[in-house]
């Protein structure tokens, strides 16, 4: 994989390698945290997950970003509706195995919005699954924006891999194992630091989901939330919301 940095509504997170589930890597044992993190989301109900669907949202300072997506794991098929870059309302379906016979638009933007929502989602699985990432538990430590402190994780990047080389995220963990608050630091040129709160937790099946992120993008105030969550488990028909 190559190392341009993408650009998405507020370049918000950074990710590495393709949605796969994989074995956790020889290299790192990952501290326990990580898989209290993980299975506290519904990691060990993945696989009954036949489709996400999802609205990412963004409301900042100078921007307002509405995106829906519904991703079928199983295939790695995906379905966008929203705009293209002139402002145009499109919907394309695509599969990511298949994404060098896309159009750029779908290579150069879409897939990456894809990929940086979905890392907002469900990113504790991601980390399990991003098997490249060195993942470190410090302790206690005080919480970024809210009273109080909570288990801090640091997740790290390679220098030379993902879209953006460096990245680090500091995850900061209840006793419950669900995210509190977050601090996302880009490692590319660019410095790019985003702090948002984990909260408007819901149930979508057997996923949990946090659906209200608040907090800074450089220094402005910046709000991502989520909405019109589901998913469809294998072998049913039946959308069940988040509730």
């Amino acid at each position: 994989m190559t190392n341009p940095r993408f650009k998405t509504a507020l370049c918000l997170l950074s990710i590495s390698g393709a949605l796969i589930l994989a074995a956790p890597s020889a290299a790192q044992q990952r501290p326990p945290i990580v898989e209290k993190l993980a299975k506290a989301y519904g990691i060990e109900s993945f696989g009954q997950i036949e489709a996400i669907r999802y609205t990412f949202n963004v409301q900042s300072p100078g921007r307002d970003l509405s995106r829906s997506w519904t991703w079928e794991p199983k295939t790695d098929q995906v379905t966008y509706e929203g705009k293209d870059k002139s402002g145009k309302p499109v919907k394309v379906a695509y599969l990511r195995s298949q994404l060098g016979s896309q159009p750029a638009g779908v290579k150069e933007d879409i897939d990456p919005g894809f990929l940086n929502d979905n890392y907002w989602l469900i990113l504790p699985f991601h980390i399990v699954w991003d098997t490249d990432a060195i993942v470190e538990d410090t302790g206690m430590q005080k919480l970024p924006l809210g009273q109080g402190s909570a288990e801090k994780v640091v997740v790290k990047y390679p220098s030379d891999g993902g879209y953006s080389s460096g990245d680090s995220w500091e995850l900061y963990v209840g006793s419950d194992g669900r995210i509190e608050e977050m601090a996302y630091r880009a490692g590319g040129p660019a410095k790019h630091v985003v702090t948002a709160t984990w909260a408007g937790y819901k149930k979508a099946g057997p996923l949990l989901v946090s659906l209200e992120h608040r907090g800074t993008n450089n220094g402005q105030p910046a709000h991502v939330f989520f909405s019109n969550v589901a998913v469809k488990l294998a072998g049913s028909n039946t959308w069940m919301g988040a509730q």
